[in-house]
């Protein structure tokens, strides 16, 4: 059914008090799963962030791009290994996931938005030293009190500090930033690191007003697979306790709850198979996601 210009002026009237929230204030949004992959959702999610600097809000974009790595170290015959979830990175792993992740990946989504009337810039957080790191070690709990074993998983990092200086800097001139998650160590080699991680430490440092974090389900669903609109940080304590909350959502909560106790206003796991899910989410009234709040 089309929309008369009637629909259309209740829609901009809806988005108005929003705007006014958030104009002027930071907006750190992960991009990942289909959203990244599929071109309908790409061009959607570009034209949502040029919307969201052209009414004076300020999003920063960080990216994931785990199956594009994946599909390059198969065409490279290079074996994709995992433990606990997290990729083993060798030289020869990290020099692809810098190719891919600082570069391919990147510029497209730089291209996007740029296409869309934006003007975004990529960086990594190698750029200007902005995130510093360290090596990850894994400690796995062996049984029947056994030492635990220390897993060595590469050039896999963990962030010491993050100094957004340049970030700010390119808010303040009007661009968007868009940044691949690789670190650098006081020695100068390359880390690999979490996006999900690098998005929620970032909205605590920049003291965003929402973090939102792009995913391939509706947010956290119960035990019956029902969505969950809201939830608090003592609410997702008691759901991780009963295993309602578990696998892959378990590091996205741990960082939207992190960066809510550093100051972050609020947190919220969205559906990015849903085209413009970033402004329904934040310019609506019902949102589309689950919103987590301290």
């Amino acid at each position: 059914m089309n929309s008369t210009p009637s629909d259309t002026a209740a829609i901009l009237i809806e988005a108005l008090p929003y705007i006014q929230r958030y104009a002027g204030k930071t907006i750190v949004v992960k991009y990942g799963g289909n959203a990244m992959t599929e071109p309908a959702l790409q061009q959607s999610f570009a034209r949502d962030i040029v919307l969201l600097k052209q009414v004076g809000i300020n999003p920063v974009v960080v990216h994931g791009g785990g199956p594009q790595i994946n599909s390059y170290l198969s065409q490279l015959n290079i074996e994709s290994r995992f433990i606990d979830g997290m990729r083993v990175t060798n030289s020869e792993t990290m020099d692809v996931v810098q190719m891919v992740l600082g570069g391919l990946v990147n510029k497209q989504i730089v291209s996007l938005i740029n296409q869309a009337g934006g003007r975004a810039i990529g960086l990594t957080g190698k750029d200007g030293n902005m995130i510093k790191a360290r090596k990850l070690l894994l400690e796995r709990k062996a049984l029947d009190n056994q030492p635990s074993e220390i897993i060595d998983l590469g050039h896999v990092g963990e962030i010491t500090s993050i100094d957004a200086s340049v970030v700010r800097m390119l808010e303040e001139d009007r661009y968007i930033p868009v940044i691949a998650p690789i670190g650098v160590g006081e020695d100068g080699a390359s880390y690999n690191i979490n996006a999900d991680i690098v998005a929620g430490k970032l909205a605590q440092v920049l003291n965003a007003e929402k973090l939102l974090l792009l995913t391939n389900t509706p947010g956290v669903l119960n035990k019956q697979g029902q969505l969950m609109p809201e939830l608090s940080r003592d609410d997702i304590n008691n759901l991780i306790a009963d295993g309602t909350i578990h696998g892959g959502m378990l590091p996205k909560l741990t960082c939207a709850t992190d960066a809510l106790a550093a100051g972050a206003r609020s947190a919220c796991i969205i559906d990015g198979r849903l085209a413009h899910a970033v402004l329904l989410e934040l310019l609506t009234d019902t949102g589309v996601g689950t919103l987590v709040t301290p």
